[in-house]
């Protein structure tokens, strides 16, 4: 099964043209190696995604027939991506929490006191030097 194709099909991607896209890009290596969209996926291959600033690794156990429901991925993949890339997500998720999108207007006066209730927060900064 061509490498694109079995990412879609384990859900790693929600369309398979993403997965095309992604593949063409560079973000995804099998065997340590960057490869085309149609190069072919075996049971054993280590499979390497850059998604969402995170590196994951797959392992492929088996090929499926086609696309999977979310229980079923598992019989045909193992994740051993390093918990370190896993990590990652975590902070992702919490720098969102304060960002502002492009467009929304001036801070409200409640925004405007959570910013100045981090910025005084005594752990945010470290001073080097006291006096």
């Amino acid at each position: 099964m061509r490498v694109d194709k079995y990412l879609w099909c384990i859900r790693y991607f929600k369309t398979r043209s993403i997965a095309t896209n992604a593949v063409k890009k560079g973000q995804v290596k099998v065997n340590d190696a960057t490869v085309k969209p149609s190069r072919d996926v075996y049971p054993m291959d280590i499979i390497q995604v850059r998604k969402n600033q995170v590196n994951y690794v797959i392992q492929v156990l088996d090929v499926p027939e086609s696309r999977l429901g979310a229980k079923l991925v598992d019989i045909y993949r193992k994740d051993i991506t390093p918990k370190e890339n896993l990590e990652k997500l975590d902070l992702l998720k919490y720098s969102k929490d304060y960002y502002r999108k492009r467009g929304t207007g001036r801070p409200t006066k409640k925004d405007r006191r959570d910013i100045d209730d981090i910025y005084n927060n005594d752990d945010f900064f470290e001073t080097d030097s006291e006096e």
